[in-house]
């Protein structure tokens, strides 16, 4: 198994990098990677983000708002979430 710890904290570099390894890695090599996003919203890929954030609110905190690759609800990610 390869383990990758990611420290960056960027959200948009690191639903990046999980694209990234998705598209590289073999199939059959087995990976871990975690890592923490600074303050923002991950989308689902067909969630309409008009409907889901308060874009007010996620301007006036610095909120990032990133779509990532799968589907699924809205979450919110800070320094107090680990990802995997």
């Amino acid at each position: 198994m390869i383990y990758i710890i990611n420290d960056s904290h960027d959200p948009y570099f690191n639903l990046a990098s999980e694209e990234y390894i998705m598209n590289s890695f073999q199939d059959d090599e087995k990976y871990l990677m975690l890592w923490q996003n600074q303050p923002s919203i991950i989308i689902g890929k067909h969630q309409n983000t008009i409907e889901e954030i308060n874009s007010e609110f996620v301007q006036a905190n610095n909120i990032a708002v990133v779509r990532r690759l799968s589907g699924g609800g809205a979450v919110y990610h800070d320094l107090g979430n680990l990802n995997f």
